[in-house]
């Protein structure tokens, strides 16, 4: 591990040298990719440093110790000692995460599709619900949330909704939230109070350029359609609605937002780039069975992955086992705690694979 942190400091000293260079300046593809390995390199170079201060500082605490005979002073030592080690060890394990393979795609905008499930209106709502919970999460980071499409319900939910989440790293933070999510509450329009069980389904995919998908048009097959619901005073009455059919895979999309039959037509590309993007991940991931059997569930959209009961105002993620008792917050779209908690589970599996090889 010490070997490859020592060529990373190298590389790093190397890219500082070279973005110095007004030569590489003038490059703007070079001196973006320069700038961008600086900054991946950045926290585990600060991290590696700050390692080799900890085990400085308690190597000179042990020498002097050595040679030191009063009592106070040694005392002193000792707690420098001590705390030089703790730090150490902290450190240490801090740059095994730094150093865990990086998902190439982790950087990466999303496209986020949620669909109701069991539970016919009260599916729809939650879906609904869902849908605000993430586009607070993205304010919450500052991120840009664009609605692609929306098969809403006539009471407020929605059936189906597809939206992009821009925002660096929205990949890395949304990945674990592919699954089935499941409600438990009394729906409103419930007259007995019983506790209906619902479901939706979430599925997070990274956004991929037409460098990651290249789609043959002649496999593409475009209708287009005049727009309902609520759109505004042109779009239902114009044939500006697209539905893109990708013969291969039978895979069908519908974009009526916009009120351009054009920019129906790019979004529609962009939701099947991402979907085919994702099933080739998908493959992958299901070659690599041993890996994926280390890491958190990402992307089974059949697993139950979340449970949100109303009535004890509590949230469970099954996968590791954790119940919050702050649904409020949660469907506000406070989900650090389980995201934070969701990647940890994710590097500790990672970690004890590695150990285990």
């Amino acid at each position: 591990m010490f070997d490859r942190l020592d060529d990373i400091l190298v590389r790093f000293e190397e890219i500082m040298e070279e973005l110095n260079n007004p030569y590489v300046v003038e490059d703007q593809t070079k001196f973006r990719r320069l700038m961008k390995e600086q900054t991946d390199l950045a926290p585990i170079v600060e991290a590696y440093k700050e390692y080799k201060g900890a085990r400085q500082d308690a190597e000179d605490s042990l020498a002097m110790l050595e040679s030191e005979n009063d009592e106070e002073m040694r005392e002193m030592l000792k707690e420098e000692l001590a705390s030089a080690k703790e730090r150490i060890e902290e450190l240490e394990k801090e740059l095994k995460i730094l150093l865990l393979p990086k998902d190439p795609n982790d950087d990466k905008n999303v496209i986020v599709e949620i669909r109701a499930g069991a539970g016919g209106d009260e599916a729809a709502l939650f879906s609904a619900e869902l849908y605000r919970m993430y586009s607070r999460f993205a304010e919450r980071n500052r991120w840009k949330v664009e609605m692609i499409s929306v098969n809403e319900s006539g009471i407020g939910g929605m059936k189906e909704v597809i939206f992009m989440i821009s925002g660096h790293g929205a990949y890395s933070k949304l990945k674990y939230e592919s699954g089935v999510h499941r409600v438990q509450r009394v729906p409103a329009t419930e007259s007995g109070g019983r506790i209906h069980t619902s479901t939706s389904t979430v599925a997070i995919m990274p956004e991929a350029e037409e460098v990651d998908v290249q789609i043959d048009m002649n496999d593409c097959k475009f209708d287009v359609f005049r727009a309902s619901g609520n759109g505004g005073q042109c779009v239902n009455t114009t044939d500006s609605a697209v539905r893109l059919t990708h013969i291969p895979t039978g895979i069908v999309i519908s974009c009526q937002d916009e009120k351009s039959q054009l920019k129906n037509k790019d979004k529609a590309l962009k939701v099947l780039r991402s979907r085919l993007y994702d099933l080739e991940l998908a493959k992958k991931q299901n070659a690599e069975a041993e890996e994926r059997r280390s890491q958190i569930g990402t992307g089974d959209r059949s697993e139950k992955i979340r449970t949100y009961n109303f009535p004890q105002g509590r949230v469970t993620e099954h996968r590791i086992k954790l119940t919050l008792y702050k649904i409020d917050s949660i469907m506000d779209g406070d989900l650090y705690e389980i995201i934070d908690s969701l990647i940890a589970a994710d590097q500790a599996a990672k970690l004890s694979s590695l150990q285990e090889i």
